[in-house]
């Protein structure tokens, strides 16, 4: 009996399909990986479309780095040490040195997770503080921007006299991929900015699609966002499925996310012959901490060019969710319209006549795939939290596997994509899965 692993937590799951089921795995391309520290500095020696740091400040220049949060990947703690060496080298003092963690309207962070991604050096010698897109005080209105959109950044980012931002470029549901000016234009951006962009007239554009760049209207609100704050250098970096750094680019944003998306997309599309009963998501930590991280892996599969498994169809996400729905405003959001809705259609109709505030995006997206899908969440810690969002909560995955076999038989057929947010599996009729997949096995 063939078994399988996938992340869950800060480790892994293990499992077996029930006999007579037929599981097919799925993983992303494998690059080699990079020595980090030495790709990381040749990248900031020789930068895309920019001069290096050091010609681009100066004594007494004010500098603001923002930074992800911890519900992102990125190995923030191996970019920042340099780029504050960059900058000191140059003649900033580094009481002029600001780190800015783009939280949106996730919670802010806690002094450990600021520990953890930039390293306790960094928090004990330089000035890290949170985004607060709500704090009017500490916002500044560029004007309207592509569609209409209200632009609107941080004042301390803003203000300075040069803004770095990093990221990390990998598949995002509205964005494409995320990375180049997201961080700041986003991750740092007003209410309004987060209200426009998530919002259901955005969804619905058919150009708002995972992993598309070109004709992306969210796409082209970040970059002009970007550009309007004045971003002029970013350092991003692209991760394999296991967290490791493969590739690294800094500079000018638009060039450093053109230049990583060219390296990102045939690592992480992936060819499958045919739309699936059931696919297992894997998310695993930092993702798997509240639902409103963790549903991302099902609405990913969903809206993949092809949705990944059919009409009816099951989407099973194990994750513990030690947060629950989450602990930020958008979260709160998220969950309090999944849960106060009396159907996913209701959720739908909803959002479509009246809208939402942010947060209530990823509850709109939800309620589209729950319309077509069965979400079951594995190993939730408060499983009434799941059950109230419309989603199916099991303790095992044996359970999760016993509701498909009940719907489609003991020969059910089985996607597992252990790393669900790295990996778009792309449906090729008359194909066959391609490299970066395993062939199929059976319980």
């Amino acid at each position: 009996m063939t078994e399988y692993t996938i992340p869950y937590a800060d480790g892994t799951l293990r499992f077996a399909l029930p006999e007579g089921m037929r599981g097919t795995v799925v993983h992303s391309r494998q690059l080699p990986p990079v020595e980090t520290w030495r790709a990381v500095r040749d990248a900031l020696r020789s930068p895309l479309g920019s001069p290096p740091l050091g010609e681009l400040v100066g004594p007494g220049d004010r500098v603001c780095i923002a930074v992800t949060d911890a519900t992102r990947a990125c190995p923030d703690h191996l970019l920042v040490p340099p780029i504050c060496t960059q900058l000191e080298l140059a003649g900033v003092a580094k009481e002029d040195i600001t780190i800015l963690v783009a939280v949106g309207l996730h919670r802010a962070s806690t002094p450990m997770e600021k520990w953890e991604k930039l390293s306790t050096d960094i928090v004990q010698r330089y000035k890290v503080i949170d985004h607060d897109a709500r704090d009017a005080a500490w916002l500044s209105d560029l004007g309207a921007g592509p569609g209409g959109c209200p632009i609107v950044v941080n004042r301390r980012a803003y203000e300075a006299d040069l803004i770095i931002a990093t990221g990390v470029v990998e598949p995002h549901q509205y964005a494409g991929y995320s990375g180049g000016g997201k961080t700041l234009a986003i991750g740092c951006a007003g209410e309004a900015t987060i209200a426009f962009t998530h919002g259901a007239r955005m969804l619905e554009e058919p150009g708002t699609r995972l992993g598309r760049i070109d004709g992306n209207p969210f796409q082209a609100i970040v970059r002009e966002a970007a550009r309007r704050a004045n971003l002029r250098f970013a350092i991003n970096v692209v991760l394999d499925d296991e967290g490791r750094v493969v590739a690294v680019a800094a500079g000018a944003p638009e060039a450093v996310h053109d230049a990583l998306v060219e390296r990102a997309a045939p690592l992480y599309t992936v060819p499958i012959p045919r739309q699936y009963d059931a696919a297992v998501a894997g998310v695993g930590w930092p993702k798997d901490v509240n639902l409103y991280q963790a549903s991302r892996a099902a609405s990913y599969l969903h809206f993949a060019p092809t949705p990944v498994v059919r009409e009816g169809g099951f989407l099973i996400v194990p994750a513990p969710l030690p947060e629950g729905a989450g602990e930020g405003v958008g979260e709160a959001r998220f969950y309090e319209a999944l849960a106060g809705a009396a159907s996913p259609r209701a959720i739908v109709e909803d959002a479509l006549a009246h809208g939402y505030p942010p947060g209530g995006q990823r509850a709109f997206v939800m309620a589209k795939v729950l319309q077509h899908c069965t979400v079951v969440i594995v190993g939730a810690d408060d499983p009434e939290l799941v059950r109230r969002a419309h989603m199916v909560a099991v303790d095992t995955m044996e359970e999760a596997l016993a509701l498909v076999a009940g719907r489609f038989g003991a020969g059910a057929d089985v996607l597992i994509v252990p790393h669900a947010l790295l990996t778009l599996p792309i449906v090729t009729p008359g194909g066959v899965a391609g490299a970066g997949t395993e062939r199929e096995g059976k319980g």
